[in-house]
């Protein structure tokens, strides 16, 4: 066989091969999507628990430099952790329950308090009929109707769920716990099987940007949250709002998901203040509080505190909250920005994959094929 011909079978196996890899990684990333959505069930709790143990590392990593055994202090941060989720249910879902109960009974004060401005505007009447229609005979009124008892613990709240709904949670209890219990140990396993000191340099510098930007980009958040909440909460017990913690719980919650989750809470909060006062724009006086509050936090505190380490381009959290937010709603729009944190973190320390130079290199996949003449390869111009 002449070498041409050698050259030759060589190109073409290459063009298939990628040719091949081009199909197959397109296929796998349109498919990565509906898999995640249709086995919600598994990959929900599981990834949740992940980012929720990769937040309570350090604080795992402080007890085991205080002597503490891994096993110990995994328990005791998972334990941490369940109190917290337990306050949380105990100031937000509670209440919330209660004026989720009395919102029909509620509605002709609404009617009533929206009537000023619906004279303005005549052609929403229909609208809003329909809308409180809607209201009073759906979801609300079943639930209304069923009268089933707000839970008033996380225990109560779990033997209430459904069966799946119990598995999910302790299976991700069970991921959490695990995960912390063995970090230690996975960590070391993870650097000393590189065979390289580089190598195993680069997998902790890896694992410890990770760690590092997930837990102070979710614990930074979680307090300038709970500072907002209890901010507004305060400010809505002096206008004499009732549940008041219960409000600002559900800030701080809304507003871990960004630039739709303050809309919705100004969006319950004017529903709110429209069920309890008499006149309309008192009524959206709490509405406007917290839109007053998260004007402040977001362009003044949060930018501060953050600083630049944890800036991000509000282009990529939109395609990060529409995308797990198709995938797996609400509690996906919830974990958008920790994911694409530690997309980012790993994606900047192992470098951005050069996959078209890979497919394209040479024209792999486009150009023709070149046949090499060596006879007439020579290592200059000719003089003519």
């Amino acid at each position: 066989m002449q070498p041409s011909d050698r050259a030759e079978i060589d190109r073409r196996r290459d063009r298939l091969l990628a040719s091949l890899a081009l199909i197959a990684g397109v296929g796998l990333m349109l498919a990565i999507p509906f898999a995640l959505r249709a086995g919600a069930e598994f990959f929900l709790p599981l990834t949740a628990a992940i980012v929720i143990a990769i937040a309570l590392v350090p604080f795992l990593e402080w007890m085991e430099r205080h002597r503490l055994p891994s096993a110990l202090a995994a328990l005791i941060a998972v334990i941490s952790f369940l109190l917290v989720a337990n306050t949380a249910l105990v100031l937000i879902i509670v209440p919330a329950t209660d004026w989720f109960r009395i919102l029909p009974s509620r509605i002709g004060q609404i009617q009533a308090n929206l009537a000023p401005v619906i004279d303005f505007y005549s052609q929403l009447e229909r609208f809003v009929d329909e809308t409180v229609q809607m209201l009073a005979s759906g979801p609300v009124a079943a639930a209304q109707t069923a009268a089933v008892e707000a839970p008033r613990s996380l225990l109560q709240f779990a033997a209430t769920s459904a069966p799946s709904a119990l598995i999910q949670m302790f299976f991700a209890l069970l991921v959490i716990y695990f995960f912390l219990a063995g970090w230690t140990r996975l960590r070391k396993q993870t650097i000393s099987s590189r065979e390289s000191y580089d190598g195993a340099l680069a997998i902790a510098r890896v694992i410890q940007n990770v760690v590092d930007s997930t837990s102070a980009y979710v614990l930074t958040i979680a307090t300038i949250n709970l500072s907002l909440g209890l901010a507004v909460a305060l400010a809505l017990y002096l206008v004499g709002m009732p549940s008041p913690l219960m409000w600002g719980g559900i800030v701080a919650l809304l507003n871990f998901i960004p630039y739709f989750g303050p809309i919705l809470a100004a969006v319950l909060l004017a529903l709110g203040g429209l069920m309890v006062f008499n006149d309309v724009w008192i009524a959206l006086l709490p509405a406007a509080v917290q839109v007053g509050f998260h004007l402040v936090e977001a362009n003044a505190i949060t930018p501060l505190v953050l600083g630049r380490r944890l800036t991000m381009n509000p282009l990529l959290i939109l395609v990060s909250l529409s995308f797990w937010g198709w995938v797996w709603g609400t509690s996906g729009a919830l974990l958008a920005v920790p994911l694409l944190i530690i997309l980012q973190t790993v994606i900047a320390a192992a470098g951005r994959p050069d996959i078209a130079g890979f497919l394209f290199e040479a024209g792999t996949l486009t150009a023709a094929p070149r046949h090499e003449n060596h006879d007439n390869v020579t290592d200059g111009p000719q003089d003519g």
